[in-house]
């Protein structure tokens, strides 16, 4: 039997903690918020009920999760929902709570704004005589030339053979 598994939206309420298992492994958890809005007849929008979660990512998923996202960030998410039990400290017996095994998380883009910065072309392509790789300045683009990179000349012609 697998484990349930919940895609959807939701909000960070905390910045994601980073932290690295004895073996190395990074581990980061994160906590979600699922919220739903209904509108009435007259197109008011209200909250509706909330769903907390703990999630966990492991290993390059959990660094990049880190380095990426913050508090309030609203995220695409997917994973597992699982059972986390434990015993209270204070001898209150056992406690449970839901948790999520995120096999994937990334901004949602739904109302994001984008910048766009256009890098300008060095070497010889700005000069006109194409051919530049626009990084650096040389030529160092080994499809910009139509000779082999060897120097030999090729019985192959240019021609596609269909």
């Amino acid at each position: 039997m697998s484990l349930p598994t919940l895609s959807g939206v939701a909000r960070l309420t905390d910045d994601p903690a980073l932290r690295f298992a004895p073996s190395g492994t990074a581990v980061c958890k994160v906590r979600l918020a699922f919220n739903s809005r209904k509108r009435d007849d007259a197109g008011n929008w209200s909250d509706g009920d909330s769903f907390y979660v703990d999630g966990v990512l492991f290993k390059q998923a959990a660094e990049h999760a880190a380095e990426s996202l913050s508090r309030g960030t609203e995220v695409v998410v997917t994973g597992r929902l699982k059972t986390e039990q434990w015993e209270d400290k204070n001898g209150g017996g056992k406690r449970s709570a839901p948790s999520l095994l995120i096999d994937s998380i990334g901004p949602s883009l739904a109302f994001a704004t984008a910048k766009v910065e256009k890098m300008q072309r060095s070497g010889a392509q700005s000069s006109g005589k194409g051919g530049g790789s626009g990084f650096g300045g040389g030529n160092d683009d080994p499809w910009a030339n139509s000779a082999p990179a060897g120097g030999k000349q090729s019985s192959f012609d240019d021609e596609p053979p269909f």
